[in-house]
């Protein structure tokens, strides 16, 4: 058995830009994170060399790579040409539909540990554009790159998306102490709403289209570089009110991206002591994220009372294999 552990991800300031209707006309440019949060797949040889088994939400037994129902992993197979004897599980510490890139951390971690079951070493950037590559071309999803990257490479990073297609990682290496503040002023709640982010984005590229919209994408693009400067500054209060900032020129890009509950919680959270925050992924539910001094969190969630706080802290590894089992898989033909 190979057992992989990918982090799921938040999304400070930029977000969009990784979508091609933008990034085809302007460099795109998102900050983002990983959390310890994770999904978990495992890959073991299945009792019917012929056959596979794979678990997620449901279980399926097929025949065949055709007949699996799962659209990323059918496609992950093809794309490996494995033709069968395998069981596929997957688990998650946050289910899917809630922003923070639980179908991407799926894909780069399904393909780390089937390559790993195959006796390959891949680097975290080939993890990120073969992911990229099999959500967006074969699965067809309506998504942007920013999850794959963030998902594979871990840590706090600028991502760029280049007008070529390109795709590149800056490391943020700023001071631990402030790397420490600015965990310990994050707070997140889960609002209760799920939603189909694939929706969302279809709208979001089309609205891109006219150009109050793309000029809105470019300041968000913008900005990713003024909080990255607040972040090396120590100055976490203006970064929070550069996610405020981010949050008003994300709403603007489509009226699927809010709602007027959402609002609410928003803005009782600023009367409450957030400086900024985001709807996390691309909008209409999930999780809040908020810019919160620890001195105002206790009046926040007392403020905020019926939305449930999930409590994390930063992930800096990106995708790994946590397990290795001492079997000799030759002995189940996966090796030409």
């Amino acid at each position: 058995m190979i057992i992989s552990r990918t982090p799921f991800r938040i999304s400070f300031v930029g977000g969009g830009s990784d979508l091609p209707a933008f990034y085809n006309r302007s460099k795109g440019a998102v900050l983002s994170i990983t959390i310890n949060k994770y999904m978990y797949i495992s890959v073991h040889p299945y009792f019917n060399r012929k056959q596979f088994q794979v678990k997620y939400s449901k279980t399926e037994l097929c025949n065949s790579v055709e007949e699996i129902q799962h659209p990323i992993i059918r496609e992950t197979l093809k794309f490996l040409k494995i033709g069968g004897g395998l069981e596929i599980i997957s688990m998650a510490d946050v289910p899917a539909g809630t922003g923070l890139g639980s179908s991407s951390s799926f894909t780069v971690g399904l393909l780390h540990t089937l390559y790993s079951f195959l006796g390959k070493f891949v680097s975290k950037d080939r993890l990120a554009s073969e992911a990229s590559f099999i959500e967006i071309e074969k699965v067809e999803e309506p998504i942007g790159k920013q999850d794959q990257y963030a998902a594979a490479y871990g840590g706090l990073n600028i991502i760029s998306f280049n007008v070529d297609g390109s795709v590149d990682v800056e490391p943020i290496n700023i001071k631990m102490e402030t790397f420490e503040k600015l965990n310990n002023n994050l707070i997140l709640f889960y609002t209760k709403m799920d939603r189909r982010a694939d929706s969302v984005l279809r709208h979001q590229s089309e609205e891109i289209m006219h150009e109050e919209k793309f000029e809105a994408q470019q300041k968000m693009v913008n900005l990713v570089y003024k909080a990255v400067d607040a972040l090396y500054r120590d100055d976490l209060d203006e970064f929070g009110k550069i996610l405020h900032e981010n949050w008003i020129l994300k709403k603007s890009l489509s009226d699927k991206i809010s709602n007027s509950q959402i609002n609410r919680y928003y803005e009782r959270a600023l009367e409450y002591g957030a400086l900024g925050g985001k709807l996390l992924g691309a909008g209409g539910g999930g999780f809040l994220l908020f810019y919160c001094p620890e001195k105002n969190q206790d009046r926040l969630k007392k403020a905020l009372f019926d939305l449930y706080e999930l409590k994390f802290s930063f992930d800096q590894q990106g995708s790994k294999i946590i397990y290795v089992g001492d079997k000799d898989w030759d002995e189940y033909g996966f090796f030409e």
